[in-house]
């Protein structure tokens, strides 16, 4: 399945895999140019026909109880920014509140904290 183009490379699609990290499974989303290898199963490092580097991890932002769906990376990758809703645990409440989460080339995605 293919969510769209990527926006490092021209040619690239970007596709969504299936990978499991530490028992637990998860989508990758990655550019079609993009070879990754593991080893160890939880390590993902680019192998040397690579010409791409575009992934995110779908629980990239787990530790902020958001996991993206393919709808949230289609409007990232379309629009290059998206509106998510994320949990703060903070001294044992639960706190809602809305960031922009943006594409980068490094992380794949980051928050904006105003």
């Amino acid at each position: 399945m293919t969510l769209g183009k990527c926006p490092y490379c021209e040619d690239g699609l970007i596709e969504v895999r299936d990978k499991e990290v530490r028992g637990k499974k998860v989508k990758f989303y990655a550019c079609s140019n993009a070879h990754w290898m593991s080893e160890d199963g939880e390590m993902y490092e680019l192998t040397q026909d690579a010409t791409c580097d575009f992934r995110i991890w779908q629980n990239t932002l787990s530790r902020y109880g958001k996991w993206l769906s393919y709808k949230e990376v289609r409007s990232l990758l379309s629009e290059g920014e998206l509106e998510v809703e994320l949990v703060s645990k903070k001294y044992g409440k639960k706190i809602n509140y809305t960031k922009t989460a943006i594409l980068n080339q490094e992380y794949g995605v980051s928050i904006i904290w105003d």
